[in-house]
């Protein structure tokens, strides 16, 4: 029932989506012979959001996409792009997002201003450094979840560098971290007496912080205030969907405490992308590679959690789910230094023009995998005066020998459908499934949108 729900859903969201686009005068035979349409003006979609995430649950909402192609002639390029999102996800969280993005706005420069807010009441935490982590599939989900509050800000810069392919990236990032303790009455909440979590049982996140391998001055979260700086070399045909190209970035993050920062840190990623047509767009190999290290062997936790976007979009979560290792728990890789890959076969199996949209369908595989590199201590520094002290050290050194000594590659598989219009509005379902039970018990499913990369 729930698949079939979804499916009408869909359908009603592309069909306003298609009726609220703007018009573009256009003759049978033309779009016969071309079978592409360019698109001028200001393209919009209002759209419901039906969608679903193994790792966050259901989600609905409404998002409203905006498009400017100007006269078309870099279409499929927008010349600008405006980006709402309210949503709501069955599993406790809500989500609200805004960006801002154009290449005219400031003469010779790229803006990108983004801004969201989430709300989780029960946000995964499943320890540090991949498997160094113990994950149980058969505790009960409330253990592996906390409480968080996380508003962020970001405006990048983006410049070309001559005649080059090369561009400049300058930008600035802030985020606030409230995180708190698993709150029982709202996880509780019409739950049967065998599925209650109780009041007497810790969480992982809990434990960590009664181990100290979370310090009391990290406990409660804290701010980012970061300057990035970075270089790209771009040359794909089309941003949202390349069938050739390469894209690569390399880019510095510093958040001192003068800037505000609760707790200094730097860092640097590094990621390098490649399309490959095998038969022009219609079967492209792709595949990306990324690293995200840190500067040190020190960093706030609760900023381990994000992978660096500069342009367009806000920053995502790493490692794990649907926007970096699809089929792996949501955060289930964290580390000081972490790397990650993926490898995708995808193919357009028919496009066709529908209602003056140029309309794609195709299908893909993939391989995603990453490890932690650089791992966070692990130490404990439960207090000797403390009256539960030997009870304290023996259940961190059961849950540290449960664990590996070292992380190793998580590696997963899986494959996805794309309906793609006008090379920019692309709904993506896909499914994934890790090698290792460490990683989740059994696949996840995804229903969001554009490609991974």
């Amino acid at each position: 029932m729930k698949k079939i729900f979804f499916i009408i859903s869909l359908l009603f969201g592309l069909n306003i989506f298609f009726i609220c686009s703007s018009e573009n005068a256009i003759s049978a035979q033309t779009r016969e012979e071309n079978k592409t349409i360019t698109k001028t003006g200001v393209n919009f979609g209002p759209l419901p959001v039906i969608a679903f995430d193994a790792d966050l649950g259901f989600q609905y909402g409404a998002i409203l996409n905006l498009y400017n192609f100007g006269d078309g002639e870099t279409y499929p390029n927008p010349l600008s792009q405006w980006y709402f999102e309210i949503s709501r996800y069955t599993k406790g969280s809500t989500y609200f997002s805004v960006y801002y993005d154009s290449k005219f706005l400031i003469p010779g420069m790229r803006l990108s201003v983004a801004a969201s807010a989430l709300r989780s009441t029960a946000m995964n935490f499943y320890g540090f450094n991949g498997y160094r982590a113990y994950f149980n599939a058969s505790e009960l989900s409330a253990y592996y979840r906390m409480d968080k509050i996380d508003p962020t800000f970001k405006a990048d810069l983006i410049g070309q560098i001559g005649e080059t392919n090369f561009y400049w990236e300058a930008g600035y990032h802030f985020n606030y971290v409230k995180l708190d303790d698993l709150d029982r009455d709202k996880i509780n909440d019409g739950k049967s007496a065998d599925e209650i979590f109780p009041d007497s049982r810790l969480t992982l996140f809990e434990q960590y912080k009664k181990w100290g391998i979370i310090s009391d001055d990290q406990a409660d979260g804290g701010a980012s205030s970061a300057i990035r700086l970075g270089l790209m070399y771009d040359t794909r045909n089309v941003e949202n969907a390349p069938s050739k190209g390469i894209w690569a970035e390399a880019q510095l993050i510093a958040a001192p405490k003068f800037l505000g920062t609760s707790d200094p840190y730097y860092r640097y990623n590094l990621m390098f992308c490649n399309y490959l047509p095998i038969m022009d767009k219609s079967l492209v190999f792709a595949y990306r590679l990324n690293y995200l290290g840190t500067f040190g062997n020190s960093a706030p936790f609760y900023e381990l959690y994000y992978t660096s976007v500069m342009g367009k979009g806000s920053d995502k979560n790493a490692f794990g789910g649907y926007r970096t290792i699809r089929g792996m728990l949501l955060d289930r890789l964290v580390g000081l230094d972490v790397g990650s890959f993926n490898i995708e076969l995808r193919q357009r199996f028919r496009s066709f023009p529908l209602m003056n949209q140029n309309i794609s369908l195709g299908l893909s595989a993939f391989m995603d995998g990453g490890m932690s590199f650089k791992d966070l201590s692990m130490d404990s520094d439960i207090s000797t005066g403390s009256e539960s002290y030997v009870a304290d050290m023996a259940a961190y050194n059961a849950y540290i020998a449960q664990g590996k000594k070292n992380d190793s590659m998580h590696i997963t598989t899986g494959a996805g459908f794309r309906f793609i219009m006008n090379e920019n509005f692309i709904v993506a379902l896909e499914y994934g499934v890790p090698l290792d039970k460490q990683d989740a018990d059994g696949g996840s499913f995804y229903v969001n949108l554009n490609y991974l990369f």
